[in-house]
């Protein structure tokens, strides 16, 4: 039994990450199973992952990127947590985004929604990203946008996806021109060298030239 004193410990530091009024459902997410719940330093290619346990390693592992805003780091948290659920219900035979995962993510996700504390804007992205799920928030163009509203927003810093075509932008230190779509990338010319990368539509760029 974990101590009243450890419980108010957790809930005050997820208090740091999550909206108010949602600490203690993650709380109870934790504590459900032997997880070890970790923020971690930002990571460019995931914003959060699960571990299963192995021996002699007994507890589950779930990491959430710290500098996420407030609603993108509780639907990341879901989204790994539905992880640890599938697993624990289902094992490793099935896939990780298959439709065991969704059932559970599903679930989490509602019991979220039924707190009534998710502006409705917000709302509104999760009900539809659950009718037409989608392996994660970076690859639901609607939900990401919604999401994206709430980070502190950057000087000139916009999504691939809302500039015209013909437009110049940075990304990582280097100068591109966007291109046509393919998919969910777009083929962009690095200004300096005339080579073609394919480049995420939600990637996060800096505009330099509307054309």
């Amino acid at each position: 039994m974990i101590s009243n004193e450890r419980k108010q410990k957790l809930l005050d530091q997820l208090s740091r990450y999550l909206p108010d009024g949602f600490e203690q459902l993650v709380a109870d997410l934790i504590l459900e199973y032997p997880c070890k719940f970790i923020v971690a330093k930002p990571r460019a290619t995931k914003l959060g992952d699960y571990r299963a346990p192995f021996p002699p390693v007994k507890h589950h592992q779930i990491t959430v990127n710290g500098n996420l805003n407030k609603y993108s780091f509780l639907v990341t948290t879901l989204h790994e947590f539905a992880h640890l659920h599938c697993y624990v219900e289902y094992g490793r035979s099935v896939k990780p985004h298959g439709e065991e995962w969704k059932a559970c993510y599903r679930k989490l996700i509602l019991d979220a929604l039924h707190l009534q504390l998710i502006p409705k804007d917000l709302e509104i992205a999760l009900v539809n990203s659950l009718a037409n799920m989608k392996a994660s928030s970076c690859t639901d163009l609607q939900l990401s946008k919604a999401l994206r509203k709430y980070d502190l927003q950057k000087e000139n810093e916009t999504l691939l996806s809302d500039i015209p075509k013909n437009s110049t932008f940075a990304l990582s230190g280097r100068v591109f021109r966007k291109g046509e779509l393919r998919r969910t990338r777009y083929v962009c010319e690095e200004v300096n060298t005339k080579r073609q990368f394919l480049v995420h539509t939600h990637a996060e760029i800096k505009l330099i030239t509307n054309e």
